[in-house]
């Protein structure tokens, strides 16, 4: 399952709920979707709106602000439900565990996440010399190859120190 977003507090008396939409598909959230509570549930977008930072969605069978409580936590989507991908982008558990290497071959360590920014992505790798932050961006990032589970980088001097 893929992180879709996080459900908040209610927004009204209706069964509105505030949701932080962490998925980048701009139909995700679409009347009719359907997304996985964290306890199992499937629940359908009966409504969807832009407010602010975040969106107030409305779930079929939500019609009370008690109903909108009850449904606090994290969506996730399946993975067959996912849109697809450009040739350079990939989904984070594609990238998450792939061996990092230098371009020359060198061993670096292996990517333990990728922390979403709005600026850039990171690739956070643990190396021998600890945890270091790597802008994921095509200067620096060389090569992902999801088959062979490598991440190929040429940092810039001093990066990895």
């Amino acid at each position: 399952m893929l992180l879709a977003g996080e459900i908040g507090k209610p927004h009204g008396t209706s069964g509105e709920v505030y949701v932080i939409r962490i998925s980048d598909d701009p139909h995700r959230f679409d009347a009719g979707a359907v997304l996985t509570h964290e306890d199992g549930r499937h629940l359908v977008v009966a409504s969807a709106r832009s407010h602010r930072d975040r969106f107030l969605v409305h779930f079929e069978g939500s019609s009370s602000r008690e109903d909108a409580e009850a449904l606090r936590g994290t969506l996730y989507v399946a993975p067959e439900e996912t849109r697809d991908l450009e040739d350079a982008e990939y989904w984070v558990h594609e990238v998450v565990g792939c061996d990092v290497v230098l371009s020359d071959g060198t061993p670096v360590g292996s990517v333990a996440d990728v922390i979403v920014r709005s600026a850039q992505d990171l690739l956070e790798i643990d190396t021998a010399k600890g945890s270091r932050l790597v802008p994921f961006v095509d200067a620096i990032v060389v090569e992902v190859d999801r088959d062979a589970r490598r991440v190929i980088i040429d940092p810039p001097a001093g990066l990895l120190d």
